[in-house]
């Protein structure tokens, strides 16, 4: 017998079998969803999550959650893992074109955005900035892992700044 699903209960789907480890059929479920429906925003982004961390295939993740960002751009889940990607491929353009929407959406976990934003800082070397991002994260923060995470990012930054100040002594007759 064969069953038939509509495409919310076979979104519901494809994300159980995402959660009890099922990559492949959550996506052939979820490519079956963009093949039925391309503006599903959700199964875009669900998609995304895999490509990114599933399967280690850049673009095609970036592609996805893209996608979801411009077809729902309310939707407060998205940024998070769109923002990551770019974080980690350093592309702070891009980065800083959706993170100045993300801080607008309700329900986006503002935390973790000013601490991707601390962390491309960081890497420039931009002590300052990268403590102010670190500093608003903490203000946000509401778990207490990632409130570990940022104290330990402060640390981090605080021992640089030591570290690239320090003071060479000549001595003169």
């Amino acid at each position: 017998m064969d069953t038939y699903y509509n495409i919310e209960e076979k979104y519901l789907l494809a994300v159980e079998e995402l959660k009890y480890g099922e990559t492949p059929k959550s996506l052939q479920l979820l490519n079956e969803i963009i093949a039925n429906d391309p503006l599903h925003a959700r199964a875009h982004f669900q998609l995304g999550k895999i490509y990114y961390y599933d399967l280690n295939d850049y673009n095609t993740a970036g592609f996805h959650f893209k996608t979801a960002n411009e077809l729902e751009p309310n939707f407060p889940d998205v940024y998070f893992h769109y923002l990551h990607l770019l974080q980690f491929l350093q592309m702070e353009k891009q980065f800083e074109v959706v993170r100045a929407k993300a801080v607008t959406v309700p329900g986006v976990n503002l935390a973790s955005i000013y601490l991707l934003a601390g962390l491309i800082d960081e890497r420039h070397k931009n002590w300052t900035a990268a403590t102010d991002n670190y500093r608003r994260a903490f203000l946000e923060v509401i778990d207490s892992a990632l409130k570990q995470e940022i104290e330990d990012s402060l640390k981090r930054i605080s021992q640089k700044v030591k570290k690239s100040q320090d003071i060479s002594y000549t001595v003169i007759d």
